[in-house]
């Protein structure tokens, strides 16, 4: 009989620590709900006592979805683990993740304490959470450079004390697989009673070992996986969870399963992709632009005679249809909704489809061909219109030897206003004209330009952070005209602080 591995995604709380990628409540939702749909068994919604809209966002997951245990991170404080208890009494199946530092910097520099105070402390948290659920997760964070011996004793107690799970993180991606894999190792050696918990890996990707450890960790012992859709999360980001569930199932001989409907991966990727403006690299293992193409003539050649030449994944199953539909200018309003639907976006409402399409038809003239991210980019671009302030439009002049000038036109809440300026550079002549309309004092601290498709005639993507009152806000824009991108960008930023 196959082992089963439990699937605990963290998309919604350690994903969401991306800069400029944090998503509003209705967009969790969201998430949640299709997280549920692709098989996952714990959903962690959120850090309840960090903020008035992370604990909202816990409250309304618990609500909107069924099967799914809904999880919230507190720290082994008190307050945090009663602030977590409320924000869970809708959910169904409730899980309190507590947990402190045990590794000697942690002990030593952040908690300016001692490996028997910290033991002391980690059991209070866990019998504190008990008095709330049965469920309760403890963490030991930077577990990766704790002692051995002291871990194992630290997850003896807390387990005594009724922890459910015990997770191991390998918080600074640190460890190597096979020092990983001997941790996880020893404490099934050494705790007694190891068997009355659930061992859980959560493992970040700084070194680019994510995954490889937390297979380590699952070949040790483990069987909680702690992941994020495209391995997005602070840094350099978490364990992808397309890539375990699919490593998985080409690996049967591993004889571990998973509760994940693999068909459903690609949609999830492309709607966490498109609501947290978060573009996913084009040679991303499993959902990639790239994962299933093949431009090399030797490859080509292998593919066509037996696909499982150079493929070891069959497309459709991680969701994607080999027999896909091109969009060019003759499509119509049925393949572009098919294709929206296809990368995870719905859109049911006719007025935005023929809105949509109008855009799509005016890019389709533009461009060759018409990528899935063009597409995205125009449904994220939709969901801007009711925004206060708007671009009405843009001239510039520019060439080598000519002065760049830029004149601009802003709708502010339906009040027209234009105005004008020169630059070193068409886009700074465009912003400053822009800043002569809006005189609020803005500085900006980063100006990132990518290209989302390939020719002449791709679609730009701009993110910029902008300071304003001793904040920093995110924007984003994207056009064939790079210029016009980045000046969306920017009032992107503004419609934010001028909320």
């Amino acid at each position: 009989m196959s082992d089963r591995l439990f699937i605990f995604d963290t998309t919604l709380r350690d994903g969401e620590q991306v800069p400029g990628c944090q998503l509003n409540t209705v967009e969790k939702i969201q998430v949640a709900k299709q997280l549920e749909q692709l098989g996952v068994d714990v959903i962690e919604a959120g850090f309840p006592i960090s903020s008035p809209g992370d604990y909202n966002s816990v409250i309304e997951i618990s609500k909107a979805v069924t099967w799914p245990t809904i999880c919230a991170l507190t720290r082994a404080v008190e307050k945090d683990i009663d602030v977590a208890a409320e924000s869970l009494q809708y959910a169904k199946r409730k899980r309190i993740h507590t947990g402190i530092g045990t590794s000697d910097s942690h002990i030593r520099y952040k908690f300016n304490s001692n490996r028997e105070e910290i033991i002391e402390r980690a059991v209070a948290a866990v019998k504190y959470a008990k008095r709330y659920v049965e469920d309760v997760e403890f963490y030991a964070e930077d577990a990766g450079r704790t002692d051995n011996e002291y871990l194992a004793r630290v997850v003896e107690a807390v387990i005594k004390a009724g922890a459910t799970v015990v997770n191991i993180p390998d918080t600074t991606g640190y460890c190597l697989p096979e020092e990983y894999r001997a941790k996880i190792s020893y404490l099934k050696e050494h705790v007694d009673h190891i068997d009355q918990a659930i061992i859980s890996t959560h493992c970040h990707n700084d070194l680019g070992m994510a995954t490889a450890n937390t297979l380590s960790g699952v070949l040790g012992g483990a069987r909680q996986v702690e992941v994020t859709i495209n391995g997005i999360g602070e840094r350099a980001g978490n364990t992808s969870l397309e890539e375990i569930a699919m490593i998985l199932k080409c690996h049967k001989g591993l004889d571990i399963e998973t509760n994940i409907n693999t068909t459903k991966i690609y949609p999830t990727s492309r709607m966490v992709s498109s609501l947290m403006n978060m573009p996913v690299q084009p040679n991303k293992a499993i959902v990639g632009r790239n994962a299933f193409a093949h431009s090399s003539g030797i490859h080509q050649d292998g593919v066509l005679k037996n696909v499982q030449t150079y493929e070891i994944i069959d497309p459709k199953d991680v969701g994607l249809d080999d027999n896909a539909i091109v969009l060019t200018a003759r499509s119509g309003r049925a393949a572009l909704k098919y294709r929206l639907h296809v990368n995870g976006v719905d859109v049911a409402d006719e007025a935005r489809l023929d809105k949509l399409y109008r855009e799509f038809l005016k890019l389709a003239d533009k461009k060759k061909e018409i990528t899935d991210d063009d597409i995205l980019m125009l449904a994220g671009a939709d969901t801007a219109e009711g925004h206060a302030v708007k671009l009405d439009y843009l001239q510039v002049t520019t060439g080598k030897g000519v002065k760049s000038v830029a004149s601009i036109g802003l709708d502010i809440s339906g009040q027209k206003f234009e105005d004008a300026s020169s630059g070193n550079g068409p886009v700074d002549a465009a912003i400053k004209a822009l800043k002569k309309i809006i005189t609020k004092q803005m500085t900006l601290k980063e100006f990132t330009i990518q290209a989302i498709s390939k020719g002449s005639d791709d679609v730009g993507k701009v993110h910029m952070q902008v300071e304003h009152d001793g904040n920093v806000y995110y924007g984003f824009g994207a056009n064939t005209d790079i210029v016009t991108a980045s000046v969306e960008a920017y009032i992107d930023c503004i419609n934010k602080f001028r909320k």
